[in-house]
């Protein structure tokens, strides 16, 4: 049997080699240390739109290695330290680093798994694998966010102007966890209801035009995207909402996503 196995050759305890023992003495005498054991990461990539401009959340790393650089936020898995004390789950931890990375309450941005990132030289630490994620939160929340403990400062970086001019290089490998979740926002867009979570609660059809252009990094059609919208109403995805907002010369009619959309 290889190193790496289920433990049930040399990894197993001597108590139950032979067959004799319970299963809970099994486990309580295993010694996982002898497998390798490398650690488990979150990174975040969150993405908002302002001033019809996709952006990303920065930190600047506070510690080595990469101090002073600017990275996605995120950080380590907890793990316990016995058999009955696994700590969180993935998912647990990336709810938790994205509520103490933004000092937002939990719930307030979208979130969802993107890929994982295993490279054996990713982290010049040790062996370090990473599950990353992407959030998207809505522009009336961007500007509460604060940077955590952990970070030396928080900004809200342009996606076109910063990272893809090269003005910020990113840390380990985020640029490449950045573009893989910006490709799969722009994928999305238009199959599913991610443009929800980046506009305000309520909205104009050209802010979400702007929205969806900010993305995609394309110039609309007007006309085409209001037929478009229209077809959005009429699903039933989008509904009025009370009141008018000012965005020129005239008031313009206020939406919602409906229950159905959201």
């Amino acid at each position: 049997m290889t190193r790496g196995d289920d433990g049930a050759g040399e990894g197993a305890s001597a108590a139950s080699a032979d067959g004799h023992g319970t299963e809970a003495d099994y486990l309580a005498r295993y010694r996982e240390l002898q497998w390798p054991r490398p650690s488990v990461t979150v990174d975040l990539v969150v993405l908002t739109v302002l001033d019809a401009d996709l952006k990303v959340l920065l930190i600047r790393r506070k510690e080595h290695p990469f101090q002073g650089a600017w990275a996605l936020p995120g950080g380590f898995v907890r793990v316990g330290d016995a058999y009955d004390d696994r700590g969180e789950s993935v998912e647990a931890a990336a709810h938790r680093e994205l509520a103490e990375e933004t000092g937002l309450p939990e719930g307030s941005a979208y979130l969802a798994q993107l890929h994982t990132f295993g490279a054996p030289d990713r982290d010049p630490r040790m062996r370090v694998i990473s599950v990353a994620h992407y959030a998207l939160l809505r522009p009336t929340l961007a500007p509460f966010v604060t940077a955590g403990t952990d970070a030396a400062e928080a900004r809200w970086a342009s996606l076109r102007a910063d990272v893809d001019s090269g003005a910020l290089p990113l840390a380990f490998d985020h640029a490449e966890m950045l573009a893989m979740a910006v490709r799969r926002v722009r994928d999305e867009l238009d199959r599913t209801p991610v443009a929800f979570s980046l506009v305000p609660e309520t909205f104009t059809v050209a802010e979400l035009r702007g929205v969806h252009e900010a993305v995609v990094g394309e110039t609309y059609d007007a006309g085409n995207f209001r037929r478009r919208f229209q077809r959005m109403v009429a699903d039933g995805l989008i509904e009025e909402a009370p009141g008018k907002r000012v965005t020129g010369t005239k008031p313009a009619q206020v939406y919602r996503f409906s229950a159905r959309g959201a």
